[in-house]
């Protein structure tokens, strides 16, 4: 139809091997679906105790896109014919993603993230994600090692 929005699938992307996979995932799904990608890498400044912690000279932002630039370059043999559109974004991963999605058609996580909590079955985030969305969530672990 003339003049319609190409549907488009959002994806969170730490640099977490689950996270890795989830755009994997997210890129094969937009081939055959013919959708557009908007990746998002989530960054915030790491709190203690309810106060920011110190961490002089660290630059969030350019570490995040550092983040998304190697998660691009590491699927780059998938992006072939997909519209894909990389956001850093300031904001806690879990309501940025939750944001992203009220005007998606799908989110993709990972299963568990570079969060604190490594051992839960299912990440924060992605838990997060899966109670508060305002579309469907797809949860993509990551291959076993």
């Amino acid at each position: 139809m003339a003049g319609e929005q190409q549907a488009r699938v959002v994806v969170g992307v730490d640099g977490s091997p689950s996270s890795v996979e989830a755009l994997r995932w997210v890129l094969r799904y937009a081939t055959a679906m013919n959708r557009d990608v908007v990746m998002i890498t989530a960054w915030d400044v790491p709190m203690s105790m309810g106060y920011p912690t110190v961490f002089d000279g660290v630059d969030w932002a350019g570490e995040a896109r550092t983040v998304a630039d190697k998660a691009l370059a590491d699927t780059a043999d998938l992006r072939s014919g997909v519209d894909v559109t990389a956001d850093v974004v300031h904001g806690h991963p879990a309501n940025v993603l939750v944001d992203a999605s009220k005007d998606a058609e799908l989110l993709v996580v990972g299963s568990r993230g570079h969060g604190t909590a490594v051992g839960m079955l299912l990440g924060s985030v992605s838990q997060h994600c899966v109670h508060r969305a305002g579309c469907p969530v797809v949860v993509v672990r990551a291959p076993a090692e």
